[in-house]
């Protein structure tokens, strides 16, 4: 048992004791450009059809965002929990715990393969009507998300390795995965659309396919480790009790992803009225946003595994440090990529698409929106380790609140009575963030923090 521990600790990363800020950097960077690589597989699909398909192509690929979020988000809130309650067990030395736990969340990812599969499919049709899809762009983006949920299994498994690995400290070998699944999508998407010319199809194809290969790569890892993540068909069995402590943590995440995804979808749809220069000139904002925030959420990834870890052994305490460090490093990184991003925008959005109306449009939501990114580092780190802690409603409650309730009620104030314009509607974002972030830091400050472990359970 003393061998198995101290293979455990070389292997893995245990948070509960040393430099907060070198814990936190040295897990970050690998999810960091993990993020990055994550994100390729969206920004070199709207590139690639950007540049060689159609701009009608490029608002396709762009404008399923929502729907492919919504449902995946759901999923990616119930890994959170599953992430979430092995690492507490991990930090309170329980290893077996934690073994059960992992077998566990891949028969719940198992099952959760086959709804969404049959969802994705089967909501496809009613979720592009509810956007207001232009007729010239609805079929490639029913084309692409048929083929995207016909092979969403992929995406699911990796997730749930990854969120295994990143629980108990190893935040590279999820990094080394998708690094190979997104240079993979990189020669599939050139291949299938420029040799073969199947246009917003062939983008599809090349990102299933890639991630089936990381997926592959994560379950081959955990089924050949010695340590306490391994997982083997002959433990594979479902710990109903453990199952409920993930639902507990789990579905407020995983409530809160959809639902604001699904408020995506009517955001989406105002963006919609106003042509489809304006729906590219978003997609290519999105896509430039989604590079932006990946510093603080990286980060707040490891506040998550951090406050759960040292919540694990009832060290409040260093948590509390641990979040105050996260937060400033967060606005750190966002200072230092918000400044080139606002001065070089209308290039940025024209390495997507170079049409004129398009660059208007996405350097208008840049250099708009960006300077606000500051308001979204609290309100993510916030959010992360108060889930950490086990502690999942709240972050959930105040969520919604402020990013699908108040945002709705601004955008139907804002539009119908002040001013319809696209930075009005863009503008809703950050009205959001701030909200957010106010909300949790005064709850935050009220409660109990670490107060629900499900260790001490």
């Amino acid at each position: 048992m003393a061998e198995e521990k101290e293979m455990m600790k070389k292997k893995q990363m245990d948070m509960t004791s040393g430099s907060i800020v070198r814990l936190i950097i040295a897990f970050s960077i690998p999810l960091l450009l993990g993020n990055i690589f994550q994100q390729l597989y969206n920004m070199v699909d709207s590139w690639v059809v950007g540049n060689f398909v159609s701009n009608e192509a490029f608002s396709a690929v762009g404008t399923v965002g929502p729907i492919v979020n919504m449902l995946i988000g759901f999923f990616m809130g119930l890994s959170n929990g599953a992430g979430v309650v092995i690492s507490q067990f991990f930090g309170a030395r329980k290893y077996e715990e934690v073994s059960k736990a992992v077998h566990t969340t891949m028969i719940m990812t198992f099952a959760m393969s086959a709804v969404l599969t049959i969802a994705g499919v089967v909501l496809t049709p009613l979720m592009l009507r509810l956007m207001n899809v232009p007729t010239e762009v609805y079929s490639d983006a029913e084309t692409y998300l048929n083929i995207y949920f016909s092979g969403v299994s992929g995406l699911l498994f990796y997730n749930a390795a990854a969120s295994i690995m990143q629980a108990v400290g190893d935040s590279k070998k999820p990094f080394y995965f998708l690094a190979t699944a997104a240079v993979l999508n990189i020669i599939g998407d050139l291949v299938l659309v420029i040799v073969f010319h199947m246009g917003v199809a062939g983008v599809a194809w090349a990102t299933i396919l890639s991630q089936f290969v990381s997926a592959i790569l994560s379950l081959l890892v955990l089924a050949r480790t010695k340590l306490c993540v391994r997982i083997s068909l002959h433990e594979m069995h479902m710990d109903w009790n453990l199952l409920k402590k993930i639902f507990r943590i789990g579905i407020p995440a995983a409530l809160q992803m959809t639902i604001i995804s699904f408020s995506n979808v009517f955001v989406q749809s105002y963006i919609n009225y106003f042509g489809a220069d304006c729906m590219s000139g978003w997609t290519a904002y999105t896509k430039i946003d989604a590079l932006m925030f990946l510093p603080m959420q990286s980060i707040a990834l490891a506040v998550t595994t951090f406050v759960g870890q040292n919540i694990g052994i009832g060290n409040a305490a260093r948590a509390k440090q641990g979040i105050h460090t996260a937060t400033i490093m967060a606005m750190i990184c966002t200072l230092v990529l918000m400044i080139p991003t606002i001065i070089a925008a209308p290039y940025l959005v024209a390495f997507f698409n170079a049409r004129g109306e398009v660059v208007y449009f996405g350097t208008l939501f840049l250099r708009w929106l960006t300077p606000f990114y500051f308001t979204a580092c609290s309100n993510q780190i916030l959010a992360a380790a108060l889930r950490g802690s086990g502690d999942a409603k709240a972050p959930m409650l105040i969520m919604i609140f402020s990013f699908v309730i108040a945002r709705q009620i601004y955008l139907f104030i804002v539009t119908k009575f002040i001013s319809n314009t696209a930075l009005s509607v863009g503008l809703s974002y950050p009205f959001g963030w701030m909200l957010c972030t106010g909300i949790l830091l005064w709850y935050y400050r009220h409660t109990n923090f670490g107060g629900q472990s499900v260790t001490r359970e």
